[in-house]
């Protein structure tokens, strides 16, 4: 993997070479021009920005089967967009490593998405249709000096395409398989002569799932969505343009089941090897109940629990003005917002045909108002291009939760504390204790023998008499339990969160300016930024929850070690409560670039970024015997960052380069710990941890940095054809004697991430395309596309468990196509994922089955029986796409 990206290095040299000597080449119309962006907020060539940018065309897009931003991988090596949990909520935007799990609404993502200039406040939100476009921009690195609070680590800029003055218009009609149909259209024109014009874009996709529920016989992991987008452009004369958007999409999809990875258990011996069987308890106690659990890990199946579903109903729509006003003095930029996204959610929680846990009808809903104002002029004989302005944003996130046991959970759980006492009483000599499908899954015969010898001690005789009936006759497991703790007939089936509503505001105002001196005119810049943000949320909370089992298990010192399973959701019966959060915060930019030939531009910044604090928006936290909301709060993240870079733009060939360096402060990490996600803010300690594992608030400094190089180069080396590539290297990790925020000690289920990569940080990535359009007759025009994917292995969970890993993969996507004169007419044959590859976007804790990792068996001892669940990616895809424009 190493010496295929690093040859890909001299590809990159050599290619300009073989360019420039090309006789092929024959006018600028073969060429690519230079792009136009908007990346520091004015309309500047890609070459002539000093950050490091990419920016992908309609075109690209278009090649590359681009719909959504999760497709950008294939063109964009920094960039890593995956779903997990679902696609609504669990969109992860990642650049050069860096990145926020989207299953938890609190946390704001570190990889900001605009779409016209408006934030999309999560990834999820912005996994959306995008319908006509114009350009994406993929900016790296900190970008909150112009953007805002929470591009720490980067953003995505999507420009749709605008309104036109003349008429012209676009349709088109895919067909693949899995019986996937997509039809996309758009019309433009004028409705008032060079001064109001419209457009109107339409999307509408479905396709089957590509995972078989093995119980019901339907497909999951689906799609079935639509866009709406409408625009005015008002232009009364020279010095002023409007444009007003609106629009409406809908999605109502069944996403995302999870496939079983291999089964194993990990054990140590006495002389401190790991050993690692295929015998793991846990899959006997959920097939002898009566589960469905797949051999082939990799087969495409999962089993749901009847009258349980994946289902993701989102309803998304939203209203923008810009406003763009030339005063002669200056121009003035005026963008303003309103976004309403929710969505409705259910989930088969445990990830099989046993009723054990799931949420019936969880519920997201942001409201967000945004108003930007910027002016933007010159002076001093245009030696200063300078920039000031203003932002305020109003949010308003809602949301309900019900995660509940389901009929199995009492059987289930009597099963798991079965295991344990028969590997006990196996030790001792009495095999065979453990029996799903019996009463309190324990053999009777067994539990008798146990019982009924004095010299066993109470420790164990006592629980194996209650599960097995022979305490309270007629009772079994939990159902004895409860009579023990004084509530006969009470059980966890069918309990645990009422309804669990969070309702937060966040208000956040900023001032910034952003200005660009020119030292040496055309040769030598310094641009200089700065931003003040002031950030306030306010939280509401009101808990019900109806899980009085555990209650009682837990205050009685006799049972209290029983209460594990039926605690695992957490036991708070009524909470109402409200808190706030206030943070303000300066961030900025220093940039020196330096031209020395037109075709070449070189550049050293640095930049301090910023990432709101907020609340964990989940039960789990929470102290159940003392409850605070201040145990919800996490603090901001902070990063500062270094970077030198080049941009090299000739006839045929331009190349930029990007060496990096960023140190984040107060990371906030989310990690899925199989029933719950908790929020930590992760720092390291200069030197060695106390005893404790708590390091001096004195000694604290940055928890994560991302280190590393990117080239992407595009090079046309004979008349026709055009070649993408692109490398990253990035070296995105914790460093040692990690702490928590404040220096506490880190808890341990994150104990093996102290020295390494990040998770879903691939250490090496090359991507490429390949694209030849050549005439076929006068009339007729071919297209030969092909782009590819190869990253090196990643660990696909937060806590970094070995099990989550995956090994290198590449994928690659084709495109086939004839097309008539100015592509009035076209016909494609296209495959995504072409050789199929199958590999696991995100591995996670199967939520109640097993618990601990071979890591923490190597470390401790202690036997691993954790099953672990994945989201695969999408199979190989292919259809048909025919196109036509007027």
């Amino acid at each position: 993997m190493r010496s295929t990206l690093l040859a890909s290095v001299a590809l990159l040299c050599a290619m300009p070479v073989a360019a420039q000597d090309s006789q092929a080449v024959e006018s600028e119309s073969d060429f690519g021009g230079d792009i136009i962006i908007t990346a520091t907020k004015r309309a500047q060539a890609l070459s002539d920005v000093p950050i490091a940018v990419s920016a992908i065309t309609a075109e690209s897009l278009q090649n590359s089967g681009a719909s959504d931003i999760r497709q950008l991988n294939q063109i964009s090596p920094s960039l890593l967009v995956s779903s997990s949990s679902s696609e609504s909520g669990g969109g992860v935007a990642r650049i050069r490593g860096i990145g926020t799990v989207g299953d938890n609404p609190g946390l704001e993502s570190s990889v900001a998405v605009f779409i016209d200039g408006v934030y999309r406040s999560r990834s999820g939100v912005g996994l959306t249709e995008l319908g006509a476009i114009e350009r994406i921009e993929v900016l790296r690195g900190p970008q909150g000096t112009l953007f805002g609070r929470n591009a720490s680590a980067g953003l995505i800029n999507i420009v749709t395409a605008k309104p036109e003055f003349e008429t012209g218009g676009t349709a088109e009609v895919s067909y693949g398989n899995f019986d996937y149909w997509r039809i996309a259209g758009g019309v433009t024109g004028p409705l008032i002569a060079d001064k109001l014009a419209y457009r109107v874009d339409g999307v509408f996709t479905r396709r089957d799932g590509f995972v078989t529920d093995v119980i019901s016989g339907r497909s999951v992991n689906d799609r079935d969505r639509w866009l709406l987008r409408g625009q005015l452009l008002f232009t009364p004369n020279d010095d002023l343009q409007i444009r007003v958007t609106g629009d409406y999409a809908k999605r109502n999809e069944e996403c995302c089941a999870a496939s079983y990875q291999p089964f194993q258990m990990a054990t140590r011996d006495a002389q401190g090897n790991v050993n690692v069987t295929q015998n793991n308890p846990i899959v006997g106690i959920l097939r002898g109940l009566g589960a469905v659990i797949s051999d082939d890990t990799t087969a495409r199946e999962t089993s749901i629990t009847p009258g349980r579903d994946y289902r993701s109903d989102v309803k998304d729509w939203g209203l923008s003005a810009e406003v763009n006003w030339s005063l002669g003095f200056g121009d003035l930029t005026s963008i303003t917002g309103y976004r309403d996204w929710q969505v409705g959610m259910g989930q088969d929680a445990d990830f099989n045909n046993l009723d054990i846990l799931a949420r019936d009808n969880q519920t997201r809903r942001f409201r967000t108002f945004s108003q930007e104002l910027r002016l933007n002029g010159r002076a001093f004989d245009d030696r200063l291009d300078w920039l000031v302005g203003g932002y305020f944003a109003h949010e308003t996130l809602d949301m309900t939760d019900d995660l509940r046991f389901g009929k199995d959970a009492t059987t289930y759980t009597n099963c798991l504390v079965a295991n344990s006492l028969s590997a006990t009483a196996a030790s001792i000599g009495y095999a065979g204790l453990l029996a799903p499908g019996s009463n309190g899954c324990v053999n009777r015969s067994v539990a008798t023998a146990i019982v009924s010898n004095p010299l066993i001690p109470a420790a164990l005789r006592s629980p194996v008499a209650l599960w097995s009936g022979l305490a309270i006759p007629g009772l079994y497991g939990y159902d004895a339990v409860a009579a023990a703790v004084g509530r006969p007939g009470d059980t966890i089936n069918g309990r645990g969160t009422v309804e669990d509503r969070f309702h937060q505001t966040s208000r956040n105002f900023a001032i910034f300016t952003h200005n660009v001196f020119d030292l040496v005119p055309d040769t030598l810049q310094l641009t200089v930024g700065a931003r003040y943000t002031n950030e306030k949320k306010t939280l509401d909370v009101d808990l019900v929850g109806d899980n009085t089992l555990c209650t009682a298990i837990a205050s009685n010192p006799a049972f209290a070690s029983l209460a594990a399973a039926p605690c695992a959701i957490n036991p708070i019966l009524n909470l109402s409560d409200s808190t706030s959060k206030s943070e303000s915060e300066w961030t900025g930019t220093a940039v020196l670039s330096w031209k020395p030939i037109d075709q070449l531009m070189t550049y050293a910044s640095y930049s301090l970024g910023y990432k709101a604090g907020g609340f964990n928006l989940d039960r789990s936290p929470l102290n159940p015997t003392t409850p605070d909301l201040s145990q919800l709060a996490f603090e901001p993240e902070k990063v500062k960052s270094m970077e030198i870079g080049a941009k090299l733009d000739l006839r045929s060939f331009q190349l930029n380069v990007a060496a990096f360096r960023a140190v984040y402060d107060q990371f906030q990490l989310n990690t899925f710990n199989g029933t719950s996600y908790v929020v930590e803010n992760i720092q390291s300690c200069r030197d060695a941890l106390a005893a404790d594992g708590t390091c001096d608030p004195d000694r604290l400094r940055g928890g994560v940095t991302s280190t590393g190089v990117e080239l992407e180069s595009l090079i046309f080396p004979a008349r026709n054809i055009s070649v993408n590539l692109g490398l990253t290297y990035a070296k995105s990790q914790y460093r040692e004697n990690l702490v928590g925020a404040g220096g506490r000690k880190l808890t341990s289920a994150l104990a093996n991430l102290p020295g390494q990569q990040m998770s879903n940080a691939p250490e090496l990535v090359q991507t490429g395309a390949f694209t030849w359009t050549p005439p076929v007759t006068d009339d007729i025009g071919a297209l030969v596309y092909v782009d590819y994917r190869l990253q090196s292995g990643i660990n696909t969970g937060s806590d970094l468990f070995p099990e989550k890993a995956q090994a290198p993969v590449m994928v690659v996507n084709a495109r086939l196509g004839l097309n008539g004169n100015d592509r009035k007419w076209q016909i494609e044959a296209w495959a995504q994922n072409l050789f199929n590859e199958q590999y696991r976007q995100v591995v996670f804790n199967a939520p109640l089955q097993g618990s601990g990792s071979i890591a923490q068996t190597a470390s401790n001892g202690t036997p691993a029986t954790t099953l672990f669940g994945s989201f695969m990616a999408e199979p190989r895809t292919f259809g048909l796409t025919l196109r036509t424009k007027f």
